[in-house]
């Protein structure tokens, strides 16, 4: 496929030319256009640049939803580097796993995440966090961005290829930690010697494997622009369109569907901070007039139970309702339309090793229960174990092949030969087609369990369930909920004459594990199912506790 852009920052130039004023983010009271939106990125760029950060270098986020994150994932594809946007709800360990793995040289991070987040500051391949906000205390005698005004200046003018060497200010110990505000009040030129193209890099989504451990999935420009461009024509969407912003932006979804698809189409943004409370949600979405509302099935499903207030449901501007990250309840979709019969709800499908959109219903043509065709320039087929592409209506594994398909796993490639074959992706997911081509998700083929549109990978909580000196077994299985949503839920066999409480294995959890990935139910049984081979049978499992859910 042709495209009109090679990178983001092409986007922004000519955004911010054609229409300065134009609002790019609401931000509570605050508005940020498209005029102010390049200086701020130009500012963060050039600062990148004068710490040594080149082209294809990693630069990771661990940044909570605010204007902060959209800037700083600009301004690091602006100068050609790699953004690795982090799950903020990941632990210590978690973060420095992702660090070494993609080889950040920067990490920019909320200070409201530092408890996490401070003992990175050790990790001898980081050579600067910048923080958006106080440098936490612990880092108080630290200087911050302050110290570096006599070296920098008023304004000056920053080149790419500014090396450690000559500002060796820069790379100190005692500036290891930055304020992000202070970079905004000075004045930077951006030069940028080599633009990104379409075969390069943009971003590194860390998405859970088979190894238990995240893997990085490599997505270059040309995998962005085919998800811009699919889904601003299957979306329709128009430069007068508002979209509402409340979902973790770290997650691709988010990312691509409600930053950068605004972006590409010179929309706007209206940003919400949290999905806590959601009556603030629909505030902004109703006073800000949002037009595109994107969310995941677990907040449909509870603004379809939920008393949504009449003038609400009178004078909002919604046109359009996207739900993605996995598929909707029949209850959910029926429960909508009774409240939102003037607004359109799409239901699509992807994962982050498509960029994530693979499929979506049709604007104008919706199927219940089916995700849509796949967009514009994508293929999608149905296949057995084999590889071989099954008859209409019959059950098996989705593969993917187009633009969409990532460049592979970071450092993994025994794990691309066995996902990507011949340019076909295997999502690990099961479905169907009908006689048009709509595709139903039927279930997973893998264990991975999707909760509230987070992935969460089995074997990882095994893995630190087995360090517990107790326990002989152990096994964790997804159990969908009335809402379709799923639940996790750890199976433990202890070792003879062991004994251990739930209570306890919770706290050792949390000390090692993200909160979204602790088991809401734990059962302790005398022995697990297994097979000849000695494998934990958890099919059965599951057949054992669609009574106990």
């Amino acid at each position: 496929m042709m495209y009109k852009y090679q990178n983001l920052y092409k986007i922004l130039i000519d955004a911010a030319k054609d229409y300065p004023r134009a609002v790019a983010i609401f931000d509570d009271k605050d508005k940020l256009r498209y005029g102010e939106l390049k200086a701020c990125v130009d500012k963060v760029g050039a600062y990148l640049q004068a710490v040594g950060i080149g082209f294809g270098d990693r630069v990771a986020m661990c940044v909570s939803n605010s204007q902060e994150f959209i800037i700083s994932y600009l301004a690091i594809t602006a100068i050609g580097a790699v953004a690795v946007p982090m799950n903020t709800f990941l632990k210590n360990e978690e973060f420095s796993y992702i660090l070494k793995d993609c080889d950040a040289k920067i990490l920019i991070a909320s200070s409201s995440l530092s408890k996490e987040l401070i003992k990175l500051n050790e990790l001898e391949s980081l050579k600067k966090i910048i923080w958006i906000g106080e440098i936490p205390k612990a880092l108080q005698n630290t200087s911050s961005y302050e110290g570096m005004d006599e070296e920098l200046g008023e304004s000056v003018y920053l080149d790419v290829n500014l090396h450690p060497s000559t500002s060796p200010s820069l790379y100190s110990k005692s500036t290891r930690n930055v304020k992000f505000n202070d970079m905004l009040d000075h004045k930077y030129l951006l030069s940028i010697p080599r633009s990104p193209t379409l075969n390069d890099i943009v971003h590194i989504i860390y998405t859970s494997g088979t190894t238990g451990k995240p893997k990085g999935a490599m997505i270059n420009y040309r995998n962005i622009f085919s998800n811009l461009e699919g889904a601003h024509s299957r979306f329709v969407v128009k430069k007068n369109d508002r979209f509402i912003v409340f979902l973790p932006m770290f997650h691709s979804f988010t990312l691509t569907a409600t930053i950068l698809l605004p972006l590409y189409t010179g929309a706007s943004m209206v940003l919400v901070k949290s999905v806590f409370p959601f009556s603030n949600v629909l505030k902004q979405t109703l006073f800000k007039r949002v037009s595109v509302f994107l969310g995941i099935p677990a907040i449909y499903t509870a603004i379809g139970k939920a008393k949504i207030p009449w003038y609400f449901r009178w004078f909002n501007r919604i046109r359009l309702f996207v739900s993605g990250a996995a598929p909707l309840a029949k209850q959910t979709i029926d429960d909508f339309k009774l409240k939102f019969p003037r607004a359109t709800l799409v239901e699509g499908y992807g994962l982050s090793e498509c960029s994530p959109i693979v499929a979506a219903n049709l604007f104008d043509k919706q199927k219940p229960m089916s995700v849509g065709l796949p967009l514009d320039g994508y293929e999608v087929k149905i296949v057995n174990d084999e590889m071989m592409e099954l008859p209409v209506g019959e059950i098996g594994e989705i593969i993917v092949r187009g633009d969409c398909v990532m460049q592979g796993y970071l450092g993994l490639p025994t794990a691309n030969d066995e996902t990507i074959l011949n340019g076909w992706l295997r999502t690990g997911d099961l479905g169907k087609v009908d006689d048009e081509g709509f595709i139903y998700i039927v279930d997973r083929k893998k264990d991975l369990i999707i909760s509230k549109g987070i992935n969460i990978y089995p074997r990882e909580i095994e893995e630190v369930l087995y360090k517990l000196d107790e326990v002989e077994a152990a096994a964790v299985i997804g159990v969908r909920d009335t809402h379709a949503d799923e639940e996790v839920v750890a199976f433990i066999q202890l070792k003879d004459g062991m004994d251990l409480d739930e209570k306890a294995v919770r706290a050792y959890l949390k000390k090692h594990l993200a909160n979204f990935k602790i088991p809401k139910n734990i059962y302790f049984a005398e022995e697990l199912p297994r097979n000849a081979t000695g494998k934990v049978l958890k099919r059965v499992l599951k057949e054992q506790i669609k009574d106990k859910i």
